[in-house]
């Protein structure tokens, strides 16, 4: 891991910049953080529009996370922001949108396209930055993951046995390959639904929340579309993370 830039936020947070390879990252610390007091992790995602555009989004998540002593940090996922373009997933999302602007049904083609290559990437490079991060003195465990593509959230949950507890956002398309990895998953869960969001499947979001076989999960649906998640959503996944990382 190589830093790349600080800076003090007016709140205290250490925000630093860094790579891994090719990959970018953002590390958020809370100003009491030390060696000596290391702070739990929350791995927090976003979905494939770029560092740069999320990063509004990021800050103030790790900000109010850095309020109830959590580190954070977020890398670039392939094909996104600075990173090589991947003309796979562009064609993908081309598809996807040609198909939505058509009123047609979107294909288990398409959404295993657009998903599944994008979770066999993005996996591995979210374990070696967890390895980095770990690392650190300031930092320790448990670990927790937070948003995001929810077909990464699974396969994480699925396979990384150092996240403990998943906040996951049920926003996006999931492979019905993603079902029989939901059935493997077994960590405490806390799943965000928007009741009315039209980009999304509300029975397969549903449907995927029964697969879980963890014994503590819980599914908070609100009102309104894709965008609309309340303000209170957060302080509940606040609270979750407090809960089993602390």
């Amino acid at each position: 891991m190589h830093f790349t830039s600080e800076q003090r936020l007016d709140d205290g947070v250490l925000e630093r910049e860094f790579t891994l390879g090719e990959i970018p990252g953002i590390l958020w610390t809370p100003a009491s953080v030390s060696a000596s007091a290391p702070a739990p992790l929350i791995l927090l995602g976003h979905p494939p529009l770029g560092l740069r555009k999320m990063y509004p989004r990021l800050v103030a998540r790790s900000r109010h996370s850095a309020a109830d002593g959590f580190a954070t940090a977020t890398i670039e996922l392939p094909g996104s922001g600075d990173r090589p373009r991947w003309p796979a997933a562009e064609q993908a999302r081309a598809d996807l949108r040609r198909a939505m602007e058509a009123g047609e049904p979107v294909s288990d083609e398409i959404v295993d396209a657009l998903t599944l290559p994008l979770v066999e990437k993005a996996v591995p490079e979210w374990q070696v930055a967890l390895d980095a991060l770990l690392s650190l003195s300031e930092i320790g465990g448990p670990v927790g993951y937070s948003g995001g593509v929810i077909s990464i959230g699974i396969r994480l949950a699925a396979v990384e046995s150092r996240i403990s507890a998943a906040v996951l956002f049920a926003g996006s398309f999931v492979p019905r390959a993603m079902f029989e990895e939901a059935r493997q998953v077994t960590i405490p869960l806390h799943v965000l639904l928007q009741w009315d969001d039209a980009g999304n499947d509300r029975q397969a979001a549903l449907d995927l929340f029964d697969a879980f076989r963890s014994k503590e999960k819980s599914l908070h649906a609100h009102l309104g579309g894709h965008t609309g998640v309340p303000h209170f959503a957060g302080d509940a996944a606040a609270e979750f993370f407090t809960r089993h990382l602390k």
